[in-house]
């Protein structure tokens, strides 16, 4: 049974019978996270896009580990650039790992690392994950707005968990992210990518409320906080 942490933002640790993955390791600048890069013990790192707050700690988190990058051509190339040992994918793309299956899916955003000075590098298309796992499927949607494709990836992909960003702002807002649930129905909801900043600040129990109306089950993980599903 996979168990999935939240590591704040939109970073999670799933960890599977044989193997862990973090998604979005943004912890050493996250003002709300508490986990140390130097404890995370991973197989995969897997990337959305390349904004700073979610490439975060990937690099070294992935050398440390001699881990596996995925994430998008673009955003693979600059870190294998990095020194970082990489799986290049991109949208529509699916892979079957030795933990299990990825598919990539789309997500309304942008994705350039600021590399600071007038420096800034574009990192590609922005993406969500479908990852199949010990007979479970999770969908990681990254930082996107609503988009109508999100019935079609529910109605193709039976999912047990989805992970759905509710900060608005940049995001979904909380009304957008429960026509996502709706879109969706997967088995379980949780919100995330609010409340790291002032400018997404966000109430996830509001959001777990409306999805309650529709009949549908989330919940609101504290950071730290797992969950086996």
């Amino acid at each position: 049974m996979p168990k999935l942490t939240y590591l704040g933002h939109d970073a999670f640790l799933l960890e599977a019978a044989k193997h862990r993955l973090i998604f979005d390791p943004y912890l050493t600048d996250n003002p709300l996270a508490v986990t140390d890069p130097k404890d995370v013990r991973v197989d995969y790192v897997l990337l959305t896009h390349g904004h700073g707050d979610h490439v975060g700690d990937a690099l070294d988190i992935a050398k440390a580990n001699n881990a596996t990058i995925i994430a998008p051509f673009e955003l693979a190339t600059y870190c294998s650039r990095k020194g970082c040992q990489v799986h290049a994918m991109h949208i529509g793309g699916s892979y079957r790992f030795p933990f299990g299956r990825v598919k990539l899916t789309i997500a309304h955003h942008g994705s350039g690392l600021d590399l600071g000075g007038d420096a800034l590098a574009y990192m590609g298309n922005p993406c969500g994950f479908l990852v199949t796992l010990d007979g479970k499927t999770l969908y990681h949607a990254g930082d996107t707005g609503l988009f109508m494709d999100m019935k079609l990836i529910g109605e193709m992909n039976p999912l047990d968990v989805a992970l759905l960003p509710i900060g608005g702002n940049f995001t979904m807002d909380i009304d957008d992210a429960v026509k996502a649930a709706e879109f969706l129905q997967a088995k379980l909801t949780i919100p995330m990518h609010y409340g790291t900043f002032d400018v997404i600040e966000a109430n996830p129990h509001e959001f777990r409320e409306k999805v309650a109306k529709l009949g549908l089950r989330s919940c609101v993980l504290d950071i730290q906080e797992s969950l086996e599903f």
